[in-house]
């Protein structure tokens, strides 16, 4: 009886410490673990596949949010910017698509070909990728800066701190953020408040 005690006691505490790494996600300096989802071509991508990039610019965001649909010109301007720099955007749909039927793989498909997406839109079907990087918005901006160790997180949150008007913004983070990067200084601003609709979670 004893015995049984204990190992539900342990368990108990295992299943909370798995709970906290998940939602804890990622924090500046951590070294991101590698993922592969798949992409609007039906192709699998992970960031392995990128053997000449100096690092990414990974956006969790989806199809329906209007926080998400706010920012998705400034998000192919930063891949059109930074991509050939070394530092390619990866959007991801984090979102159940059983709660939010627009973002389905279909519609990813569609919305990315009206808007004229230039970088790989994934779907993250079970969810475990967002919970990985801790992802809690769309939009919800990591750039990963690559060093020996992999990926390195080196900035975390909003792309820029005006979502309503492109015209009057007055910092861009994630621009900020990369530049730092290209130039081999150090990130002025690494965290920031993501600004989006709350990621939609399976039950």
């Amino acid at each position: 009886m004893k015995k049984s005690v204990q190992i539900f006691a342990m368990a108990i505490v295992a299943v909370a410490f798995l709970t906290s790494a998940a939602t804890t996600g990622y924090k500046v300096g951590d070294t991101v673990k590698d993922f592969s989802l798949k992409n609007i071509d039906g192709k699998m991508v992970s960031l392995k596949d990128y053997n000449s990039a100096k690092g990414a610019i990974v956006i969790f965001t989806c199809n329906h949010c209007p926080y998400a649909k706010a920012y998705e010109q400034r998000v192919i301007a930063l891949d059109k910017m930074y991509k050939s720099k070394g530092y390619p955007v990866i959007a991801i749909n984090p979102n159940d698509v059983v709660a939010v039927p627009d973002d389905s793989f279909d519609n990813m498909v569609k919305n990315a070909k009206e808007k004229g997406y230039t970088f790989p839109y994934l779907l993250d079907e079970t969810q475990q990728v967002a919970r990985q990087f801790g992802a809690a918005k769309t939009p919800h901006v990591f750039v990963l800066n690559k060093t020996d160790k992999g990926y390195d997180v080196a900035y975390i949150g909003a792309i820029d701190d005006n979502t309503e008007d492109a015209g009057a913004v007055q910092h861009k983070y994630v621009e900020d953020a990369v530049n730092a990067l290209i130039a081999g200084k150090s990130v002025p601003v690494t965290t920031t408040k993501a600004v989006g609709c709350t990621i939609k979670w399976k039950s």
